[in-house]
């Protein structure tokens, strides 16, 4: 969850010294984190040509990633420790609430806050100032928040398209060069055979269903059924009962129901056109600009906190596409996936003693122009780096080994 509810938004600038990042590289923390917390045990950089070439060049440089997973962030020191830079990037404001420790360290690594839940002008014109002075690469993760599903790219926002022509606009009013964005693909591999921990971990979620082992079915057969009956269980949490017809119709069903009711209570009349992960992030802000508001009322907090918990299972339920599990596209990464993403929704942490080797790949350089973009049809640098990223995650993930059914 992403609504802080502890305190206010305060924003948190970037460290913009060299000695903590250094430090950082030189014992390879990152290194041990992810090892330890998510699993990732090995990497591979590909296309890092293209990032060396910007910097020879000068550029003020957005790296524009996709984000699957929480580990995405921190993967991304590797390449920087190859080609011996270090990065900023603008980081969601809850990461800074987790602990001291993790504040800490995010902030010193050269991230910065952004309010997802409002207006953040001093977070964007941070972003703006690094490119427009070239002062470090900047990470910017152009679907927003973690998608969670490695192989599909969720849509882009238009913010970082805005950041970068304002930067662009800048530099080229000093006559200090161009600058560039750089989509970069991530795709995390199992490095063995991933059926026993899989086995292990849907046991586990089936025990808690009280299910009887049935001998015969595959895992992928496993997974979709533990999905299934993790639907049920909300479905009669927000509906009062579980529902029929295919599993895209209950979850579209149930993601409309819980965002209708949560815009009832708040006021909200959503624009007919309005996709829901539009409503999520209206709902969101209103809940946060609420809030504190309401401090005196422990009743209407307990309510805003309930209808942040139900934004959160609509976002949760538009991650899962209807292909993505289907016999002749599953993969052992793509079973992986939900596995670890149903244990971390409902159960609030994931499994991750599966060994996972991550590619970084690097596509060649999109020229950012200073001119504003065109209204009509979509921003153009927006477009080709949504087919630019979707291509490059295609392809990488034809790496993954298919399962048998």
């Amino acid at each position: 969850m992403s609504v802080v509810f502890d305190r206010p938004y305060e924003f948190v600038p970037p460290h913009r010294g060299d000695w903590w990042p250094s430090f950082i590289q030189f014992f390879r923390i990152v290194d041990y984190y992810l090892r330890r917390k998510e699993g990732v045990v090995s990497h591979e950089c590909r296309g890092l040509e293209h990032f060396r070439q910007s910097l020879d060049r000068g550029d003020g440089i957005l790296l524009a990633p996709n984000h699957c997973r929480y580990a995405d962030p921190l993967v991304l020191g590797w390449p920087a420790r190859d080609v011996g830079v270090h990065v900023f990037a603008m980081a969601s404001w809850h990461l800074f609430n987790k602990s001291r420790f993790d504040s800490f360290a995010i902030q010193k690594m050269g991230a910065f806050s952004i309010n997802r839940e409002g207006t953040d002008r001093q977070s964007l014109e941070t972003a703006i100032d690094i490119l427009a002075t070239a002062s470090r690469p900047l990470i910017l993760f152009p679907e927003g928040t973690t998608n969670r599903t490695n192989d599909v790219l969720k849509p882009l926002l238009d913010g970082v398209s805005f950041v970068a022509r304002s930067a662009a606009r800048r530099r080229a009013k000093a006559g200090d060069g161009a600058v560039v964005m750089h989509p970069i693909a991530i795709k995390y591999l199992c490095t063995s055979d991933f059926e026993p921990w899989a086995d292990l971990q849907l046991s586990q979620m089936e025990q808690r269903f009280c299910w009887q082992n049935r001998p015969g079915l595959s895992i992928l057969e496993r997974t979709k059924r533990v999905a299934e009956g993790f639907l049920s269980l909300k479905e009669i949490e927000y509906i009062g009962t579980s529902q029929a017809g295919s599993l895209t119709e209950r979850q579209q069903r149930l993601i409309e129901f819980s965002l209708e009711k949560v815009e009832s209570r708040l006021g909200i009349k959503p624009a007919v056109e309005d996709e829901p992960r539009a409503r999520i992030r209206v709902i969101r802000s209103e809940i946060a600009s609420r809030y504190f508001d309401a401090a005196g009322d422990p009743g209407e907090q307990r309510h805003l906190e309930l209808d942040a918990e139900a934004a959160d299972l609509g976002r949760e339920l538009l991650s899962y596409p209807d292909s993505y599990l289907k016999p002749e596209s599953a993969t052992d990464t793509r079973v992986v996936e939900t596995i670890q993403r149903l244990q971390e929704f409902h159960f609030g942490k994931a499994d991750v003693s599966i060994p996972l080797h991550v590619v970084i790949e690097f596509g060649e350089a999109i020229d950012v122009p200073a001119k504003k973009g065109s209204r009509d049809g979509g921003d153009p640098i927006m477009i080709e780096l949504r087919d630019r990223l979707s291509s490059m995650i295609e392809a990488l993930s034809k790496e993954a080994r298919p399962i048998s059914t």
